[in-house]
């Protein structure tokens, strides 16, 4: 029986640092380990040589419909279902597999991180609790996070339907500015 809480505990302590290499607030490690709150803070500080930061966590589900969330958050849902559905895995194994690939795609295309672990985490949450659902857009055809309960038979995304300020973040000022101090 010893060997089994030891056996959890090192699995437990083994998360909890893939998570906090990943981002993850304190809060979401102390939702899915069986870790000490102070077990936790160190470890933290041992890993990012940092102590967490404070705060709550995101508890609306309107930021992952806007835009540029939306892009980001429905892609990360599209590696989860994936994760769930074809590999058989467990929600937060799942929910970890699909951010890292999350992560390498956007690196790929040399886009900005938009979604943290900690969000995509809140994300899965909002779905279980049929806060959030997926369309699917009538023009491209992919899925897209939307509010549950809304109507999505005529729903068409934000690629499809780009908003006017779409693409007016840092990358284009960074890409602007660069262009300019070569000339």
């Amino acid at each position: 029986m010893r060997n089994k809480s030891v056996l959890a505990e090192a699995e437990d302590i083994q998360r909890a640092v893939e998570m906090i290499r990943l981002g993850a607030r304190m809060q979401m490690l102390e939702s899915e380990t069986r870790l000490s709150r102070e077990r936790l803070l160190k470890l933290y500080k041992e890993v990012r040589g940092v102590s967490p930061p404070k705060g709550m966590l995101p508890f609306s589900t309107d930021w992952f419909i806007t835009w540029q969330p939306n892009v980001h958050s429905s892609l990360f849902m599209s590696f989860y279902r994936f994760m769930k559905d074809t590999a058989g895995l467990s929600d937060l194994d799942a929910i970890v597999k699909a951010f890292r690939l999350y992560l390498d795609h956007i690196d790929a295309e040399d886009m900005e991180e938009v979604l943290s672990l900690t969000r995509a985490w809140t994300l899965v949450r909002f779905f279980d609790a049929d806060l959030l659902q997926q369309a699917t857009c009538t023009c491209c055809g992919g899925n897209y996070v939307a509010h549950a309960y809304d109507p999505t038979h005529e729903y068409v995304c934000g690629l499809c339907n780009m908003p006017s300020r779409a693409g007016k973040g840092r990358r284009s000022r960074r890409i602007a500015t660069d262009r300019n101090a070569l000339v």
